[in-house]
């Protein structure tokens, strides 16, 4: 007997061709769902809701499916580029639900810091696009920051360190936001 076939062989579930678990255990072996995404999934693809929620208890029993496990993989390896409000919104797209979200992400803050990411994707965008002015490039850093989910105040404070002699680009950046 091979490693490969005590793997087939040990497998807890059996799934038949064309069943919701197939479906799942497909789409869970390509990435991490949450539980509501999943679900979503299953029921767009026609598979009946018991058989969904049968499936769906299932493996969350076995420890294959996880809400909170997967929104603090997911808030962990998004901080790198994205701020918490576009954090925050996508576990809400990803249909997790809100405490679930905020505790996921509160346990991830503690773990990368947001400031340290925030100032490494600021130096990069600068470096980047030496093109334009730097009183412009200051504030189109500003937006971009702001696009990318970081918290407004935590923005204008980190760039104002970061280059203090273009503050006065930035007030009007952070004047403009204001009217939008």
């Amino acid at each position: 007997m091979t490693g490969r076939d005590r793997v087939r062989t040990a497998a807890p579930l059996n799934p038949s061709r064309g069943t919701a678990l197939t479906s799942a255990l497909r789409r869970l072996a390509r990435r991490d769902h949450s539980v509501g995404e999943l679900s979503s999934a299953l029921l767009r693809r026609g598979f009946p809701p018991e058989e969904v929620e049968r499936v769906i208890e299932s493996l969350c029993s076995r420890g294959l499916l996880d809400d909170r496990a997967f929104a603090e993989r997911f808030a962990r390896s998004r901080l790198e580029r994205s701020g918490q409000n576009a954090i925050r919104a996508e576990l809400r797209r990803r249909r997790v639900e809100r405490e679930t979200a905020e505790s996921s992400l509160l346990s991830a803050l503690g773990e990368v810091s947001e400031e340290e990411a925030l100032v490494a994707l600021a130096r990069r965008y600068w470096a980047s696009h030496g093109r334009d002015g730097a009183g412009r490039r200051i504030q189109k850093l500003h937006l971009f920051l702001l696009r990318r989910g970081y918290p407004a105040p935590l923005v204008s404070t980190k760039l104002r360190e970061l280059w203090p002699e273009w503050s006065a680009e930035l007030a009007e950046a952070d004047f403009e936001n204001e009217e939008s």
